[in-house]
């Protein structure tokens, strides 16, 4: 299992580096399912693993000048944010056991999964539906206009989920950022990384003190994740990233399916 679990570490880092996103869905399941990490636990060292990846990845961007700095400032200050007071305060908040129903009982780690496995379904739609509002001609270089309400707004719930599930949640950034922002598809994607990175190591410094951190193993899975995104790099001057988006959104929508299954009906 761990074996599977070395692999899978360096396919979320491929899916990040070939499609611009959607690969950090996996962290939390990879962990939780092939190492036996608890829940909780997962999605604080999701957030490390997803930050580390994506400012590296984020770095063949800033060389191509595709990363707008005025956007992730005034997107990433809310998101950042609420992923920081969320895993300080609102996660430690929740208690173990939250309600029972005769012999069925409503755990932290249950809830938590259960919202993840929501999150990926929503997010595999989005892969597998190809949205025509979303793609921007790069050659765009009129004068940016931000709709400064909604940016906040969607800030502060990606920021929420993030610290929920440890999710990145590119799949609801660049969409916000391509038509909020009138930003270019690929310079969303650069942007998105950035937000990604600076909201997900921030949240996760942002952990209670009660949280113990396993660095060793963390920092093994993010340099197997790290390596998987020089990989997806490589491969997106062969492979055009956009045509594997649907069969990806595919695989994360049964891999969803499977999480709500077993976390709600196969207790």
């Amino acid at each position: 299992m761990e074996i599977a679990g070395y692999i899978s570490s360096v396919l979320v880092g491929v899916a990040l580096g070939l499609i611009g996103g959607g690969g950090s869905i996996l962290t939390v399941p990879v962990l939780v399912y092939l190492f036996s990490v608890d829940t909780v636990l997962a999605t604080a060292y999701s957030l490390f693993i997803v930050g580390a990846t994506s400012a590296v990845g984020s770095v063949n961007y800033f060389r191509k000048d595709l990363v707008n700095i005025r956007t992730a400032v005034v997107f990433g200050i809310p998101s950042i944010m609420a992923v920081f007071l969320t895993r300080a305060f609102i996660v430690p908040a929740i208690p173990n056991e939250i309600f029972s129903i005769g012999d069925f009982t409503v755990t932290k780690s249950m809830l938590l999964m259960t919202l993840f496995a929501l999150l990926m379904i929503v997010a595999s739609y989005s892969m597998i539906v190809k949205d025509k509002k979303t793609v921007q001609d790069d050659s765009s270089n009129g004068h940016q206009k931000f709709n400064y309400l909604f940016i906040l707004l969607e800030g502060a719930v990606v920021g929420i989920l993030t610290g929920l599930v440890g999710a990145g949640g590119g799949f609801l950034i660049i969409p916000a950022l391509v038509v909020l922002s009138k930003l270019p598809m690929k310079e969303a994607i650069g942007t998105s990384l950035v937000i990604i990175a600076a909201k997900s190591l921030i949240g996760f410094f942002g952990e209670s003190g009660e949280t113990i951190i396993d660095w060793q193993f963390l920092l093994l899975i993010s340099g197997f994740a790290i390596v998987g995104i020089f990989l997806g790099i490589l491969l997106s001057k062969k492979i055009d990233g956009d045509s594997l988006k649907p069969a990806f959104g595919w695989f994360v929508l049964i891999m969803g399916v499977y999480i709500l299954v077993k976390e709600t009906i196969l207790v």
